[in-house]
């Protein structure tokens, strides 16, 4: 069987100083990427900084035989953003993969959660990933290739009580995945999302302590090396992974129901019919989905 190899690769990898992104750091340049690992080295709701947990990865990455440098700036400002994407530049002369990772918690149930905690998560995980992604398209758009791996969350997918703010970041990052799908495809630029359970320093507080063997970051991050591999040509998709398990995570419309001229109670009459989940549609793009309910129509 023939190993998946990154030679000659290079990985941007943010939030690469502690747990998942540490295990997908240690994987892809275990398999031949030149890693660029970011982390600002803040504590779990962001504040503080230090240069000690990238610079960790990256020693032990050139220890083992690889190449890595460091990148301690802020993912959430676009001067931030540029200058890891300008780092792999300088350091390796291009960018091929981009592993959107960095991300705080500010746990609050939502009627304790101030404006600034829903405002500081979105702007570490989304406006983050938005921005070094951003940086990073010119350059894939114009080698034609690329590959970007988002970080989605159950906690999006489904949601979770005291996390609104980190759910609705999460979410945030499908759509963004999905459209990057779209737009990044005659470029041969792929994007695609991961759903992780993993135990880590931001869910051990979180899981139970049975789940810290299973749950290992290592388990996502084959996922991870995968979907950043110039093999997969899978895009526009959210996978849950965690202890050995992957599915594909889709969203999904049902049969519904048609009434042109209807009112609210035609519509509390019908609502099993528009509840109904089976035979269901899954569009891959608005116009899909538009067509589809033109076609429901005639």
């Amino acid at each position: 069987m023939t190993e998946l190899r990154f030679d000659d690769r290079v990985a941007i990898i943010t939030g690469a100083g502690h747990g998942l992104g540490r295990s997908h750091a240690l994987t892809l340049a275990e398999r031949g990427a030149k890693v660029v690992v970011n982390d600002l080295g803040g504590t779990l709701d962001g504040t503080g900084s230090s240069a000690g947990p990238a610079a960790e990865v990256a020693e032990l990455i050139a220890k083992n035989g690889g190449e890595a440098v460091v990148s301690t700036h802020d993912v959430a400002t676009p001067e931030g953003a540029a200058a890891i994407v300008q780092t792999a530049i300088d350091a390796f002369g291009k960018v091929d993969i981009v592993v959107n990772n960095a991300g705080i918690l500010r746990d609050k149930s939502f009627g304790k959660m101030s404006v600034e905690e829903f405002d500081q998560v979105l702007a570490v995980h989304v406006r983050g990933s938005f921005l070094v992604t951003r940086a990073a398209f010119p350059h894939l758009k114009e080698q034609g290739y690329g590959r970007i791996v988002n970080t989605s969350s159950p906690a999006g997918l489904f949601g979770n009580f005291g996390q609104a703010n980190y759910s609705t970041a999460k979410m945030g990052l499908v759509g963004l995945t999905k459209t990057l799908g779209i737009e990044g495809a005659r470029a041969g630029i792929r994007a695609n999302a991961i759903a992780p359970i993993a135990w880590t320093r931001m869910t051990e507080s979180l899981l139970p302590a049975e789940f810290e063997e299973r749950f290992t970051p290592g388990r996502v991050s084959a996922l991870v090396a995968y979907l950043a591999h110039e093999s997969c040509e899978t895009s526009g998709e959210v996978f849950s992974v965690g202890a050995g398990r992957i599915a594909r995570v889709f969203v999904a419309e049902g049969p519904g129901w048609r009434q042109e001229d209807h009112t609210v109670e035609d519509i509390r009459d019908n609502w099993q019919s528009i509840m109904a989940e089976q035979p269901y549609l899954t569009p891959t793009t608005l116009g899909e989905q538009a067509g589809a309910s033109l076609r429901a129509m005639l």
